[in-house]
Parts: structure tokens; sequence; C-alpha cells
């Protein structure tokens, strides 16, 4: 019951982030496509070079964001091919897209910091690159391929800064070249804008949800059986063989690699499906279901794997 309790207090205030959004549009007309444009554009690449600029590069760090942004790119392809069996449009790119990635920065960093200790927590917040690489790139690909030619999409993902801020903050790294301290509290100022604005871009597009006929229980049930099912046992499996006979990871790193895979539907989903205009409300109330389902069932993952 402790447990349930201080996560539920971490993951309240999403929720609080989640209604701002649904008010900001439904009351005050904001636009949640230029909400899209900063958190896509402008935050998500400050982000990604100033986590690649600090992390100490060892193999088995490095190993992590690359695993996972292999396993969700993979995942997602193969999915793709599954659900263009069931559903002939675009929506079958949207949910490719969005089961193979999860809230692993609003909702995992917060568990990383109350489950893990400090230097496993520096270890998870580099591997949370894996989402964001594959979200802005393959995932949007993805995505895009479901409204455009390939070549249309593949320019698409070369415009991404995303992808120059990595690149750039390896280099940098590389060459021992360190961000001013004056600009360490702005870098968390930068986080804290990120989480805010993408929860409450969730809620923005919830607007006319009900006249939209967004509610799809087929589409719901794909979404939360291959977040909640299929990742987790995923990951079990890699841990089962890498335990028992490839010995490469330890313990810590188990422990983080599971709570990579339990997170809810990423909030970021929806910023590409608004960027693309491929069905964001449907891709909304998705990620918000998920969002509440992991209330009660990231607790009881973290109970049965720790026991």
């Amino acid at each position: 019951m402790t447990i349930f309790l201080t996560l539920l207090g971490k993951i309240l205030p999403l929720y609080f982030s989640i209604i701002l959004g649904f008010l900001s549009t439904a009351i005050l007309k904001c636009s949640k496509d230029t909400v899209a444009k900063i958190l896509l554009f402008i935050l998500a690449p400050l982000i990604v070079f100033n986590a690649t600029i600090n992390v100490k590069l060892i193999p088995s760090v490095l190993f992590m964001p690359i695993f996972f942004f292999l396993l969700s790119s993979i995942l997602a392809f193969v999915l793709l091919i599954v659900f263009k069996k069931v559903w002939s449009d675009n929506t079958s790119n949207l949910l490719a897209f969005s089961t193979a990635t999860g809230n692993t920065g609003n909702i995992g960093i917060p568990l990383a910091i109350l489950f893990l200790e400090p230097r496993l927590v520096d270890v998870f917040i580099f591997t949370v690159l894996a989402s964001i690489l594959y979200q802005n790139s393959v995932g949007y690909y993805i995505t895009a391929k479901g409204s455009f030619s390939a070549k249309d999409s593949l320019i698409k993902v070369l415009k991404l800064p995303v992808i120059y801020a990595f690149i750039l903050g390896i280099i940098f790294n590389l060459l021992d070249i360190k961000m001013p301290t004056m600009f360490m509290d702005y870098s968390n100022y930068l986080k804290g804008a990120y989480a805010i604005l993408g929860m409450m871009l969730v809620g923005m597009g919830m607007e006319n949800i009900k006249t939209e006929n967004s509610f799809d229980k087929k589409f719901i049930s794909y979404a939360l059986g291959i977040k909640f099912i299929l990742w987790p046992a995923l990951i079990l499996i890699f841990i089962f063989i890498d335990k028992n006979f490839i010995h490469f990871l330890n313990d810590g790193f188990y422990m983080v690699m599971f709570l990579f895979s339990i997170v809810p539907l990423a909030g970021n989903t929806v910023t590409i499906a608004t960027l693309l205009n491929v069905k964001p409300l449907k891709m909304s109330l998705a990620v918000f279901i998920s969002t509440l389902v992991s209330l009660f069932y990231i607790p009881l993952m973290i109970f049965l794997y720790t026991n």
C-alpha cells in the first residue's frame, strides 16, 4: 500500500496537466498544433543534447538506448505488417508507432527516481533518449508513411532537429566539452516544461472527443495489450537470456530495463499524431486510458518483479 500511495503521488500531477490542456483548448481556444511544434522542434532537441553531453559513455550504458531503439524500431515494423491486415487506413501506422514506445519520460523518470539508486537513475534518463529518438525518427516515419510517400516521409524525418542535437551531443561528449555551470538549472527547467506541455497536449487533443467518434474498442484493446503484456514479456525474456547465458548486464540494469517496459503509452505520440493529422483524438484517448490503467498496473508489476 505504501508503494502504491507513493507512486500515486508521483503520477497525479500529470492528470492535473491533462485537465489544464483540455481547459486551455476548450475555454481559451489555444492551438494544440503550436504546442506540438514547440515540443518537437524546440524542447526535445535541447533535452536530448543536454542528456547526451553529460552521460558517461561506457559499453553497458551505451547498450541501453541502442537496445531499446532497435527493439522499438523492429517491433513497430512487425506490428505495422500485422495491423495492415486489420485496418486499411493510416490507423495501422498510428497503432504500430504508438505501441512500440512508451511514456518513459513523464512517468518513467519519476519511477526511476523512486526505485533506483542515483547512478542508475542517470542510466535510465540516458536510455530515455531511445524513446525520443525512435518517436522522432522511425516512429515519425511510420506515422507519416500512412499519409505521405516514402520519399516525403524520409524528408520529414531529416528535417527533425532532434537527430542533429543527438549527434552534436555525442561529438561534444567525446571531445569532453561541457555546458557552462550557469545553464545547469536551465536544463532542469526544460525538462519540467517538456513534461508539463507534453501531458497538456494529451488533454488538448481530447476536445470534441465524443463528437469525433474517438472511442475505438479494437484500437484501445490492441494498444493496451501490446503495451502492458507484450512489452514486459519481451524484456523478461531478454533478462532471462542475459542473466543465464550472456552475463553482459547486472541486476541494476535489469531493473532499469523492466521499468522501461511497464510505462503506459507515450504522450509524445499525440504530438506526432497532431502534427501529421493522423487521428490525434483517438490517440489522446488511448494514451489517457493507458495512463489511468498504469496507476494500478505499475505498482503490481514492480511488486511481482521484486518478489
